[in-house]
């Protein structure tokens, strides 16, 4: 009897076991929080100094935001829901027609075979070198291109792993991060074609309404050796004759298995006779020093030209040609 009660118990314990086990594979949540503290260099803090990028505008000391990303995988279908909260998490939503500053990503997924996945919902964009989420990015700050297309699009897309080397993206979508038609009737085409981590971008709405346009991207990166890496980004975007265009180099280095420098020198120009064709060069020096899962990021940047859409002034107030600022960054991933 007891050999009888020995065996049964262990029997329960596996079949616990294992169900806790499944459901670790299934369910997954991720996250990051993310604070800083930014003080502007050549100009007053108190006076709305401000490059002319998405998030971390503000001076003195602030909340970046809080995203919490909960998934759920089937053996052939699963969910993903991405919630954020904070200055950052309410700019990548643009407190739009879904729950103000809540919902960043929200979509459901279909791994019709090996090769094959639909994905039906809400998601971040895949134009660009730059993620929302700080923790994706080497630089703290974000870059003008980053900035000035589309966050994320609702609509419906398919991916195919077109070989070992080749990948296939296209998409039906609401215009750039609309999530409501229902008074335009306006759709967006987007196709992507990956190529050993290089990825060619494409992105057409009717530029009506507040549309995008054509925006064609190029985002892709090279490994030197171990410990350097340089990551690229251009792009052209046209919308009846105005739009803007520019490219970034991201080159990194790892110095040690927990520090390492990154510089992002971009220039970025807006065209069309509406525009006077402006510019401005933005150079971005970061470091990033890891503990356990916190990042800390300490880091210069300085932008010359002109104010695109910032707010560029000198230490009187008065307008200027650049703007400088430090900002020290902590982001927590989990």
């Amino acid at each position: 009897m007891k050999k009888l009660f020995t065996l049964s118990m262990l029997l329960v314990a596996t079949a616990i076991f294992a169900q806790e086990e499944a459901t670790e594979k299934k369910l997954s949540i991720t996250g990051s929080v993310d604070a800083y503290y930014q003080t502007y260099l050549s100009a007053p803090d108190n006076q709305g100094a401000t490059f002319g990028t998405a998030f971390a505008g503000q001076s003195g000391f602030a909340l970046g935001m809080a995203n919490l990303i909960v998934g759920y995988e089937g053996e052939k279908a699963g969910a993903v829901i991405d919630l954020v909260t904070g200055p950052r998490g309410a700019g990548a939503t643009f407190s739009n027609d879904i729950v103000d500053g809540i919902v960043n990503q929200a979509y459901v997924y279909w791994n019709v075979s090996d090769k094959t996945t639909l994905t039906f919902g809400r998601w971040n964009t895949f134009l660009g070198y730059e993620v929302i989420a700080p923790a994706g990015n080497f630089n703290y700050s974000c870059s003008y291109l980053f900035s000035s297309g589309p966050f994320s699009h609702m609509g419906l897309k398919a991916d195919f792993a077109l070989s070992d080397d080749f990948s296939l993206m296209l998409a039906l979508t609401n215009p750039w991060d609309t999530n409501d038609v229902s008074m335009t009737g306006e759709y967006a085409l987007g196709a992507q074609l990956g190529y050993k981590g290089q990825f060619l971008n494409l992105y057409y709405d009717s530029g009506n309404n507040g549309g995008l346009g054509f925006e064609i991207d190029y985002t892709g990166g090279f490994d030197f050796g171990d410990a350097f890496y340089l990551g690229i980004n251009a792009a052209y975007n046209d919308n009846d004759g105005s739009g803007f265009y520019g490219a970034a180099l991201y080159p990194q280095l790892s110095l040690s298995d927990s520090f390492g420098l990154g510089l992002r020198g971009e220039y970025f120009a807006l065209h069309g006779d509406a525009n006077n064709d402006e510019s401005v060069f933005a150079t971005t020096l970061t470091g990033s020093f890891t503990v356990d899962n916190l990042i800390i990021k300490p880091e210069l940047r300085l932008d010359s030209g002109d104010e695109i859409y910032g707010n560029f002034i000198d230490s009187d107030g008065a307008p200027s040609d650049s703007l400088a600022a430090f900002t020290l960054a902590a982001i927590y991933t989990f």
